[in-house]
């Protein structure tokens, strides 16, 4: 095979040109995550459980992207050392109160360590500066707690099956009331006849107002109601 003609050079040509080109946009990626082309500050936090962390992993502050995991080293036997590389226009932002959290990027996307706000009256943190954090929540964790919830609510569930059960058969207080025809007869009468009363007690006492010997009783009880009204009307006004 000729490797000197004019096509063979072109070809080579290209595929050098090609091989460069992908290897400037590899550098160019690399360097854009390491935040290798911005000028950057450290900030560490110690947790007890990274939850998965890894390094390259995204640093989020206010919802945004502002550096990367930098080292994830083992302290002790129950302290993990995360070292993050971010922004230093952010800095001006993070309080030295603020916090440190391991997130997700959706349900089951890769992890990410979430700064939150702080008091805006706090200090500005310092380059290499521990800051506090918050423990993850595993997911056996939350596997544990949403079976015991289901478990609850299973025997809460038998539990109200038990007692409509017991109510369709006519057992206890209110099973009676529902299936006993003459205990819920009785107490339709109990009303009418509490009704039938009140309003005899009504009529009595429209007859009592009448009466000769009573009827000074009730206008010197209108008499001070309407005093009553009249003096809470002018207090009013």
């Amino acid at each position: 095979m000729e490797t000197h003609t004019s096509a063979f050079k072109f070809r080579l040509g290209i595929f050098v040109i090609t091989g460069i080109l992908l290897f400037v946009l590899g550098i160019f990626i690399i360097g854009k995550q390491k935040n290798l082309f911005n000028p950057v500050f450290t900030l560490k936090a110690n947790f007890k459980n990274v939850s998965g962390l890894q390094v390259g992993n995204s640093i989020r502050f206010s919802g945004i992207n502002v550096g990367t995991v930098d080292k994830i080293i083992i302290s002790n036997d129950s302290t993990v050392k995360v070292e993050m590389l971010i922004k230093e226009e952010v800095q001006k932002f993070i309080k030295t109160d603020s916090r440190a959290s391991i997130g997700s990027e959706g349900i089951i996307g890769d992890k990410v360590v979430v700064i939150s706000q702080g008091n805006q009256l706090d200090k500005i943190v310092k380059p290499g500066q521990f800051i506090a954090t918050v423990e993850p929540i595993e997911t056996d964790d939350i596997m544990r707690s949403l079976k015991a919830t289901i478990d609850n609510a299973a025997l809460a569930s038998k539990d109200v099956a038990g007692i409509v059960s017991k109510i369709n058969n006519g057992q206890g207080t209110l099973g009676r009331l529902i299936q006993d025809k003459k205990l819920a007869a009785n107490i339709d009468q109990t009303i009418v006849n509490m009704k039938s009363s009140t309003q005899k007690l009504d009529e009595n006492m429209e007859a009592a107002k009448h009466n000769f010997l009573l009827k000074g009783y009730f206008k010197k009880k209108e008499k001070e109601k309407a005093e009553k009204e009249a003096k809470e009307k002018a207090t009013a006004k």
